[in-house]
Protein backbone atom coordinates (compact mmCIF):
# COMPACT_ATOMS: atom_id res chain seq x y z
CA UNK A 1 0.00 0.00 0.00
CA UNK A 2 1.33 3.64 -0.70
CA UNK A 3 0.95 6.05 1.59
CA UNK A 4 -2.18 8.52 1.39
CA UNK A 5 -2.35 10.66 4.32
CA UNK A 6 -1.17 13.92 5.04
CA UNK A 7 2.82 15.10 5.19
CA UNK A 8 4.24 17.96 7.37
CA UNK A 9 7.40 18.97 7.39
CA UNK A 10 9.63 20.93 9.72
CA UNK A 11 12.21 23.32 8.80
CA UNK A 12 16.02 23.65 11.59
CA UNK A 13 18.31 25.79 10.93
CA UNK A 14 21.41 26.03 13.10
CA UNK A 15 22.40 30.00 12.96
CA UNK A 16 25.09 29.33 15.09
CA UNK A 17 28.97 29.23 15.66
CA UNK A 18 28.56 24.98 17.09
CA UNK A 19 27.03 22.16 16.30
CA UNK A 20 23.15 21.66 17.26
CA UNK A 21 21.81 17.90 18.27
CA UNK A 22 18.48 17.25 16.89
CA UNK A 23 16.53 14.49 18.63
CA UNK A 24 13.34 13.10 16.88
CA UNK A 25 11.13 11.27 19.55
CA UNK A 26 9.91 9.29 19.94
CA UNK A 27 12.13 7.33 18.33
CA UNK A 28 14.96 8.74 20.27
CA UNK A 29 17.41 8.85 17.21
CA UNK A 30 20.14 11.48 17.34
CA UNK A 31 21.62 13.89 14.46
CA UNK A 32 24.02 17.07 14.42
CA UNK A 33 22.98 20.35 12.43
CA UNK A 34 26.16 21.96 11.68
CA UNK A 35 26.74 25.77 11.87
CA UNK A 36 24.71 26.98 8.94
CA UNK A 37 22.49 24.03 7.93
CA UNK A 38 19.46 23.36 7.65
CA UNK A 39 17.53 20.33 8.43
CA UNK A 40 13.74 19.17 7.67
CA UNK A 41 12.02 16.92 9.57
CA UNK A 42 9.22 15.08 7.64
CA UNK A 43 6.81 12.97 9.00
CA UNK A 44 3.47 11.15 8.25
CA UNK A 45 -0.30 11.29 8.82
CA UNK A 46 -1.79 8.05 7.68
CA UNK A 47 -4.92 8.89 8.38
CA UNK A 48 -5.36 11.31 6.18
CA UNK A 49 -8.03 13.59 8.13
CA UNK A 50 -5.09 15.98 9.44
CA UNK A 51 -5.02 14.30 12.87
CA UNK A 52 -1.54 13.24 14.31
CA UNK A 53 -0.81 10.44 17.14
CA UNK A 54 0.69 11.37 19.87
CA UNK A 55 0.06 14.82 19.63
CA UNK A 56 -2.02 17.42 22.44
CA UNK A 57 -4.52 19.13 19.89
CA UNK A 58 -5.61 16.75 16.85
CA UNK A 59 -3.59 19.40 14.78
CA UNK A 60 0.15 19.48 15.83
CA UNK A 61 2.03 17.42 13.67
CA UNK A 62 5.39 18.48 15.57
CA UNK A 63 6.61 19.54 19.03
CA UNK A 64 9.39 21.46 19.32
CA UNK A 65 11.57 21.91 23.02
CA UNK A 66 14.81 23.88 22.68
CA UNK A 67 17.94 24.12 24.59
CA UNK A 68 21.33 26.60 24.29
CA UNK A 69 23.01 23.44 22.81
CA UNK A 70 20.19 21.04 21.12
CA UNK A 71 16.43 20.69 20.21
CA UNK A 72 13.82 18.12 20.24
CA UNK A 73 11.33 17.05 17.88
CA UNK A 74 8.42 15.64 18.23
CA UNK A 75 7.27 14.35 14.94
CA UNK A 76 3.48 13.15 15.84
CA UNK A 77 3.08 11.08 12.50
CA UNK A 78 3.35 7.37 12.42
CA UNK A 79 7.20 7.97 10.51
CA UNK A 80 9.41 10.21 10.13
CA UNK A 81 12.76 11.02 7.91
CA UNK A 82 15.48 13.94 7.65
CA UNK A 83 16.15 15.83 4.51
CA UNK A 84 18.40 18.48 3.60
CA UNK A 85 16.54 21.86 2.53
CA UNK A 86 16.72 20.24 -1.17
CA UNK A 87 14.65 17.59 0.04
CA UNK A 88 17.37 14.80 -0.28
CA UNK A 89 17.04 12.37 2.23
CA UNK A 90 19.60 12.03 4.92
CA UNK A 91 19.05 9.09 7.12
CA UNK A 92 18.72 5.53 6.13
CA UNK A 93 15.52 5.15 7.43
CA UNK A 94 13.67 7.56 4.93
CA UNK A 95 13.40 4.28 2.87
CA UNK A 96 11.25 3.28 5.10
CA UNK A 97 8.69 5.59 5.39
CA UNK A 98 5.74 4.87 3.08
CA UNK A 99 5.46 8.92 1.80
CA UNK A 100 9.10 7.49 0.13
CA UNK A 101 6.53 5.20 -2.00
CA UNK A 102 7.44 2.32 -0.63
CA UNK A 103 5.07 0.39 1.74
CA UNK A 104 5.64 -0.25 5.97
Amino acid sequence: MLFTGDTARLVLGNGGDSPLELTVEPWAEVHLIEPGQSRVVVTHSPSGDRSWSGTLRGDEPFRVDHRPDAVTVWANGHCFHLTDAEGTALDAEASHCPAQGLTS
